[in-house]
């Protein structure tokens, strides 16, 4: 790391202290380990991102929201990296909030179906794209549990509190963008994924988050959405199940 990048590292780390409730000048010395630099905390405090009262560090409002755009863009990553190409995520997203534009971010989180947490259980912050949204996701996706026996959906997201479940699900195909097939769900849910078909008990499959057979989001800059046709804020993607395209 150099430059902005040793202060911006500085900051996701404070935020993440901040979550943990102990965002100290120590706490953060031993978190960021060799990489800690007195300079760095003291160019963030007199930029105005920073707030020191003795040991105790506090994130201003510009501070926060900088802080908070890396975050999102860090663990917007580990999802991407997690889910979808099902690689070891820590070390790819790393830089992952350095390089790439808020735009970006955005759809890739709009792709995902906007995850609330990342692979370690933390929260993602929201971006606009999910606020704009919320308003239309809920109409096109619901848990699996709500799909009828026949029915055929993407899946959107997956929620749950365990690692170890989402690992498990993981493991048998199921994440983002699978395609799932509802057999029974008496006494017990059974799925088709990738070919095999897959028993779970209510608690998991709720767990599971899918966009319905014909839903069709899209991503527009322009005009509020139509029925059944929801919008998104940028960038300009078109998916609809069954397959992905731009344009």
């Amino acid at each position: 790391m150099n430059g902005i990048t040793d202060r911006e590292e500085m900051l996701e780390r404070l935020w993440q202290l901040g979550e943990r409730g102990a965002a100290t000048v120590e706490a953060l010395r031993a978190s960021l380990k060799g990489r800690y630099d007195a300079a760095d905390l003291q160019r963030l405090q007199e930029d105005g991102m920073v707030r020191r009262e003795a040991e105790s560090l506090t994130l201003t409002g510009p501070g926060a929201a900088h802080a908070e755009r890396l975050i999102r863009a860090h663990r917007i990553g580990e999802r991407l990296i997690h889910d979808v190409l099902g690689r070891e995520f820590e070390s790819g997203a790393c830089e992952f909030e350095h390089i790439l534009a808020t735009e970006i971010v955005d759809g890739i989180c709009t792709l995902l179906g906007h995850p609330r947490e990342c692979p370690h259980g933390f929260a993602i912050p929201q971006g606009e794209c999910c606020r704009v949204s919320a308003r239309y996701v809920q109409k096109i996706v619901v848990p699996l549990t709500e799909m009828q026996i026949g029915q055929t959906a993407r899946v959107a997201w997956v929620y749950t509190r365990s690692d170890q479940q989402l690992h498990r699900l993981t493991s048998l195909q199921i994440r983002p963008g699978s395609i799932v097939k509802l057999h029974q769900d008496y006494p017990s849910y059974v799925i088709e994924c990738d070919g095999a078909s897959i028993a779970m008990d209510e608690e998991v499959a709720r767990s599971i988050n899918v966009w319905l057979e014909g839903a069709t989001p899209l991503l527009h800059e322009e005009a509020p959405p139509g029925p059944g046709r929801p919008n998104f804020a940028k960038p300009r993607w078109r998916w609809r199940l069954g397959g992905r395209g731009r344009h």
